[in-house]
Formats: C-alpha cells, sequence, structure tokens
C-alpha cells in the first residue's frame, strides 16, 4: 500500500508553558478616618446646638409661665424628650456627611465606616460626661429633670448623712437604674440605625463609563 511505503514525516511543534501572571490588586483601607472625623465633628455640633435650641425654648416656656411650678414637669419631659430625637437627627447628619466625604463607595464601605462613626461618638461623648466636660448646653439638656424638681421644690435640701434603706425602697432604685441602662441600650442601638440610615442617603456610588462607538455614515 502507498501509505505504509510513504516515510514518516516528523512534525516539531511548541509549546507554550509560559503561565499567565497575576498581579494583584493594590490594596486600599477601607477605614476613612478623615471622613470618620469630620461626620464626628457635624454630629458634636449638631448635637449641642439642637440642645441648646431644646433647653432655651423649654426654659423660657418656665420663666414666661403663670405658673412655672404646674408647667414645670411637662416641659422638662418634652426638654428630654427633644435631647434623644436631637441625638438621633445629629447621628443621621454625621453619617450623611461622613458618605459624602468617602466620594465614590460601594454600600458597604459606607455602612462600615458608619459604624465605626457611631462607636466613636458613643465612646467619646462617655468620656466626655466622665470627665464633665460636657457644656453648659450639655449640661442643662441632661440634666433637665433636675432643673425642674429643683422649680418644683425652690431648693434642695442635702442630708448629711444617707438613712437607711428599706427593701422596697432598694427595689425601687434598682428598677430605676434598670430602665436607665435599657433606656440607653435602645437608644445606642437607634442611635446606630440612624447613623446607618444617614450613610446609606449620603452613599454615592462609582459611575460606570459606558464607550460609545462613533457612527460613520
Amino acid at each position: 500500500m502507498e501509505s505504509a511505503n510513504r516515510p514518516y514525516e516528523r512534525v516539531e511543534r511548541t509549546v507554550d508553558r509560559t503561565a499567565a501572571i497575576v498581579t494583584p490588586a493594590e490594596y486600599h483601607d477601607r477605614v476613612r478616618w478623615g471622613p470618620i472625623i469630620s461626620g464626628l465633628v457635624v454630629t458634636l455640633a449638631s448635637q449641642l446646638l439642637l440642645s441648646a435650641l431644646g433647653a432655651a425654648i423649654g426654659l423660657s416656656s418656665i420663666a414666661g409661665s403663670g405658673a412655672p411650678r404646674s408647667n414645670a414637669p411637662g416641659v422638662g419631659n418634652a426638654v428630654g424628650w427633644w435631647s434623644v430625637i436631637s441625638l438621633f437627627i445629629s447621628l443621621f447628619l454625621g453619617g450623611w456627611v461622613m458618605a459624602r466625604a468617602c466620594g465614590p463607595v460601594n454600600r458597604s464601605t459606607s455602612l462600615l465606616n458608619a459604624i465605626i462613626l457611631w462607636a466613636t461618638t458613643l465612646a467619646l461623648s462617655a468620656w466626655l460626661l466622665s470627665t464633665g466636660v460636657t457644656g453648659v448646653f450639655g449640661w442643662v439638656a441632661s440634666n433637665a429633670d433636675t432643673i425642674v424638681n429643683q422649680a418644683q421644690q425652690g431648693a434642695i435640701n442635702v442630708p448629711n448623712q444617707a438613712p437607711n434603706l428599706t427593701a422596697q425602697q432598694t427595689r425601687d432604685i434598682a428598677g430605676n437604674a434598670a430602665r436607665v441602662g435599657w433606656s440607653f441600650f435602645l437608644g445606642s442601638l437607634l442611635g446606630l440605625a440612624s447613623a446607618l440610615i444617614g450613610a446609606a442617603v449620603g452613599t454615592r456610588r462609582y459611575r460606570t463609563a459606558i464607550p460609545v462607538t462613533p457612527y460613520n455614515e
């Protein structure tokens, strides 16, 4: 047969063994401390102004009232609620400013920075309260109930020695402390939600450029 008598042809094949080199993407820290500090400053400034506004309106209504002692409890409760609401507004504004200052980022990065903003605000506020550096407006807003009691009683009588507490009085004190703890816990969570909502609203996403093909007639 002709195929059997045909000499073998030597075929040389070149195998490309060059492996593709993958260059890792440059790492970028997702925590943006510049925008976080900006949001923190806006949060504290907003809280200061809103607390001052609520305290000024409440105390002005007591000063101009014909029956200041009877109106003091309602005004004190209103000032206390306004202090809580102003905290939520301040955290929302701080989260929004922080997200806008970050530039174009994805939502997860913005929410991560909002959590750090909330935690920094909480820690700084606790430190300011523990050291007494709260400012006159923050002091008035946080001690609205004390001011109301002074307006009702006219003076504060400080006993020389603490009396012995009964079992019922001990339960009442523990119940009040528990309510304060739960209120702080729930208020902190609501403040976190406010900061997250503000960051979600203020997030600017990346815009993908769509290439335009020129049309030739």
